[in-house]
């Protein structure tokens, strides 16, 4: 698999993002459904703790790239969707974590009303190719 990062600018790299990703020769796409601060038995953790939600969604898109024989570094798209996006940018150096673990993605940040349960206050969907 060969992988272009297309820029035609550069302002995103202060957000940690690239505004395209041109895929040849991928054998595998993995479709992940949006990830949120849920544990193993699907419990909500970290209740009104948006840092510690985005990492526990983090984990959870781990997990699932794990069992797809996959990493962080194969993620190609992130759409991050909040309830609070002003206090997502503020806290933004949380998703940092994904670029430490290789991934660059190209990435939509979305606020909602809410999400599946109103205590969620992030929800992390990821797109990974090998």
């Amino acid at each position: 698999m060969e992988r272009r990062v297309i820029n035609p600018w550069t302002w995103q790299e202060n957000f940690g993002f690239n505004h395209g990703h041109e895929v040849t020769g991928a054998e595998r796409t993995l479709y992940l459904a949006g990830q949120v601060s849920l544990d193993d038995n699907g419990e909500l953790v970290n209740e009104g703790d948006l840092v510690g939600q985005i990492n526990k969604s983090i984990d959870n898109i781990e997990a699932v790239l794990a069992a797809a024989d996959m990493t962080l570094a194969n993620i190609v798209r992130l759409n991050v969707y909040t309830t609070d996006v002003d206090a997502l940018i503020e806290n933004a150096a949380a998703l940092g974590r994904l670029n430490a673990g290789g991934a660059q993605y190209t990435s939509t940040l979305l606020g909602v009303a809410r999400l599946a349960f109103p205590e969620l206050l992030v929800e992390l969907e990821a797109t990974a190719v090998a």
